[in-house]
């Protein structure tokens, strides 16, 4: 393509938003406020129940933070704009809108592998558990993936600034993101399709390896164990991460690791909204639906909620 044909962008056209926007404000609203709610109470659970200071609910409440965050990168633009006739984001605002959101992918990803061998050493190796998981360990850990998330972010973002385009720039999508910009460039889109492949491989398919011999080695643990009533308790410390993983890795392969031919552009809005959108609503909800201690800690609250307003009256 000539030089002279490419222009320079201002802003995006949003081409992803169906005909009934108000209808669709107030789906993504509902799905917004539930995810703040929920991630909410998850921080404010572990904050407040002392049996829950521990690892594994440090990096729960890290996940909820950045629930929040994923959910907030892409959700308040989405609504902005079902309220418009136009549906825009700037060019810069739409390389920020990519690189929070992929920076808040990594990061998620390298989590939920730390999070599987959180229950690795506290099944497989009790005894040294305190040692191995340390609270200095665990603020390692988590500032070890996000800065992996933040250092596979800037790489995308950077080949995604460079690309240039052609005529109306007309994303078939309702929020910014690398794939859907890849098929409106007109220069050269190989460094970052080769980025998009290496990136799932690094860093989706590589912690979910790890995440599966973590598991792999705590199921020959507990079926080790001689007392049915330990093994039940063993493995009901991992449903909810189990669950997590399937939903998140699953939704995040769908979404970069695309077919040759690509998706429709109704698919693809479907398959980033429930991986952007849905599931970090569905994560609280799951963590608060299969775990014991999450949900005592919850009665508790409520408990102590109904005495204070009992006493009161």
């Amino acid at each position: 393509m000539a030089e002279e044909n490419q222009t320079q962008v201002a802003e995006f056209l949003l081409l992803g938003f169906p005909r009934a926007q108000p209808f669709l404000f107030l789906i993504f609203l509902a799905i917004y406020l539930a995810t703040l709610l929920g991630n909410s109470a998850i921080l404010a659970l572990i904050s407040l129940d002392p049996r829950l200071h521990s690892p594994m609910y440090f990096f729960l409440s890290h996940l909820s933070c950045l629930d929040i965050c994923y959910s907030s990168v892409t959700v308040p633009k989405i609504l902005a704009n079902a309220l418009r006739r136009q549906a825009t984001i700037s060019y810069h605002g739409c390389l920020a809108q990519i690189f929070f959101l992929i920076w808040c992918a990594g990061t998620e990803c390298a989590l939920l592998a730390v999070m599987a061998y959180d229950r690795y050493a506290a099944i497989c190796r009790p005894l040294h558990y305190a040692q191995v998981m340390s609270w200095g360990v665990c603020t390692v850990a988590t500032t070890g993936c996000c800065l992996w998330g933040m250092l596979n972010s800037a790489v995308h973002t950077f080949l995604a600034s460079r690309l240039s385009f052609c005529g109306a720039a007309q994303l078939q999508h309702i929020f910014c993101d690398v794939p859907p910009l890849l098929k409106i460039a007109c220069s050269n889109t190989h460094p970052s399709e080769a980025a998009l492949h290496a990136a799932s491989v690094l860093v989706g398919i590589s912690p979910f390896l790890f995440v599966v011999i973590s598991y792999l080695r705590i199921l020959a643990a507990v079926l080790a164990m001689p007392m049915a009533v330990s093994r039940r308790k063993a493995f009901s410390t991992c449903t909810a991460h189990l669950l997590v993983v399937a939903l998140y890795y699953g939704m995040a392969n769908l979404n970069y690791d695309r077919p040759s031919s690509g998706y429709s552009p109704e698919v693809d809005t479907l398959v980033s909204a429930l991986y952007c959108v849905v599931i970090p609503m569905l994560n609280p909800l799951i963590y608060s639906l299969r775990n014991q201690e999450v949900q005592g800690a919850l009665r508790k609250v409520l408990q102590g909620a109904w005495g204070s307003l009992g006493g009161d009256a």
